[in-house]
Formats: structure tokens, sequence, C-alpha cells
């Protein structure tokens, strides 16, 4: 069986660089409250008509592409993970073969939120074990910055999002770098606990919407029950993480980077206590980003690697949870 390493990886934000002092112009908050609660200090928005989903993306991958050593004919296949596509379908994945100018390969979108890199790397990963592509370009994307309620009403939920993208290429490998094993999980008791509601097929579709034309109507803006979502965040994170330890025969001491999804300062330093892992051994950068949802985890990844702190032979430990429920985790020999 072969196996699977990442060959090379990237990451775009947009220029337009929001504070907390920002956000209190336009919302009853300030720097301190959104800081206590959730460790950021900035987020990036995109300027309409510069950027989208879609171009961050290919922003991103076109930086992975170089480091990989490949070039665009190289690639197989395409996963791209997000939940703010350009439009309600097709989904992007198509929008950056054409814009990448790639062959005719397949686009695989994934739809699983926060976990949505971890679940895509985990996908790519597979075809590659199976022999099936040597190649495939992994891309999350998001813009939720369109899609906040940037009124008083929605601050527990619109401080905390920020755009961004980022890439990975998986390459056939024959060397000891690989990604061991990835873990998938969902609870869909807990969907609606943090959820975008409309449109749905399910509730008030566009036309519903649309006919009502009701200012007051919430259900398109996404909706968290945070004391509920930090409980079962911090209990699946350990969860999945030893998990994939315990797949392994590793042990947390065998740990030298934690790349957590970044959803909260607070709910990363809960697992750095709960591990007993130092400073070093774990990334999170949403001071600066917020909660970029599926492009959090390579966003950080990239970032720690660029900055030296993943090295060739380091384990490093990927984690999300979010909304579904879902979490996953990967365990990589670097």
């Amino acid at each position: 069986m072969f196996h699977s390493k990442i060959s090379g990886l990237g990451f775009y934000v947009p220029d337009n660089v929001v504070t907390n002092d920002d956000l209190s112009k336009i919302i009853d908050t300030n720097d301190e409250w959104i800081q206590e609660r959730t460790g950021i200090k900035e987020r990036r928005h995109i300027i309409r008509g510069e950027d989208t989903t879609t171009s961050m993306g290919v922003k991103a991958a076109k930086i992975a592409i170089e480091r990989s050593g490949i070039s665009n004919d190289d690639i197989d296949f395409i996963v791209f993970a997000t939940i703010s596509p350009d439009y309600y379908f097709p989904g992007p994945g198509v929008a950056l073969q054409k814009e990448l100018a790639l062959k005719t390969i397949g686009a695989l979108d994934i739809r699983n939120q926060c976990s949505g890199f971890v679940y895509a790397l985990s996908v790519a990963d597979q075809f590659i074990k199976t022999g099936m592509y040597k190649n495939i370009l992994v891309v999350a994307s998001e813009v939720q910055s369109l899609g906040l309620d940037m009124t008083t009403r929605g601050r527990g939920v619109s401080v905390i999002f920020g755009d961004g993208a980022g890439a990975a290429v998986l390459s056939r490998s024959n060397d000891d770098s690989a990604i061991l094993s990835t873990h998938l999980h969902s609870e869909g008791e807990h969907a609606k606990e943090l959820a975008v509601l409309a449109p749905g097929m399910g509730g008030r579709w566009v036309t519903d919407i649309l006919a009502d034309n009701n200012p007051d109507d919430e259900s398109y803006f996404p909706y968290m029950n945070g004391q509920f979502v930090f409980k079962h965040a911090v209990l699946r994170f350990s969860e999945v993480i030893n998990e994939g330890l315990q797949a392994n025969n590793l042990k947390v001491s065998d740990i030298d980077m934690l790349i957590p999804h970044q959803a909260n300062l607070r709910i990363s330093q809960f697992i750095q206590k709960t591990f007993s892992l130092n400073d070093d051994q774990v990334f999170n950068n949403i001071q600066k980003y917020g909660n970029t949802t599926a492009a959090s985890i390579p966003i950080a990844l990239t970032e720690a690697w660029e900055q030296g702190k993943i090295k060739k032979g380091d384990t490093v430990v990927l984690a999300a949870f979010g909304s579904g429920f879902t979490w996953a985790s990967a365990i990589i020999k670097w």
C-alpha cells in the first residue's frame, strides 16, 4: 500500500485587518470583552470585488503547488473544503480547476464546517493510499464576513469569524514522511446548536425569505450555543487526539506540534493544559486571524512550518471540532 505526505503548503488572508476596536464602532462590544472570551485581537475581512472564496483558495493553492516542486499538470485531483462557496451550487472545486487551468480532473467539495480540512485531508490520503492518484490538491477557503450579523444582536458569533484560505499538496511518498492515520466522527443530535438554518429545504427556503422581507428574521445568520459548544468541543478534542495517538502506539510526550482548529483560544488553552503540553508544542494564531472555519488548520499549519516550528521527523497532530457536530484528527510524521 502507498502512503501520502504533505509536499507543499500555502495560505492567503485578505489585506483588510479588522480589529476589535473597529468592531466596537458598529457593535456594542469592546476589545477587552472579545479578548477575554475568545483570545482574538483582530481578523481579516475581504473587500467585496477583491477576494472570493475561490480566489483566495487559488492564491493559497499556487503557493502550495510551487513549494511542492510539482507543476499544475501533475495534480490528479482536487478536494475543496468550505461552507461559504461563491455560489449555492456548483461548489468551488470546479471554479478552482478553471482558475488554475488544471486538466479536466475530478473536483470534490467537502462540507464539514470547522472539521472540513481534516476530513478533506483524510479523503485525499485514502485516494493516494489506494494508488488511484499521485498528487492531490487540498484547499480550504472561507468568506464568513459577508454572512455575519454585524449588529449587537449577533455579536456573540460575529466577533469570532474571519476570512482566509489554506492549501496543501498531498503526494505519494516513498520515505518516512507520511500521514499515519486520520479519525473522523459526527453527532447530528446537536446540529442546531451551531448552525445556519436558512436557506434550507427543510425549513425556510430562499423564496420564503424573499417573500417575507422580514428584517428581524435571524434564520440566515449563524447561531451558536456558546457554552454548550465549548463543553462538547473540549471533550471531543481530547477524545480524538487520544484516539489518534493510541492508533499509532504514541504517547502524549511524542507530540512535537499540535495544531488545533482555531475556534477559540480558550478551547486551545484548555486542551493544552489537559495534555500538559508546553507552549512550543501547540500553535495558535487565532489572535490575529479569528476563526476561519475550514481554513484555520491549514493556515496555522503553514505558518508553523514557515516559522520553523515543524521539522523533518516531527510528529504533528491536527485536531478539529465544529458544527454538525463533527470532529476529527490526523497524525502526521513530517
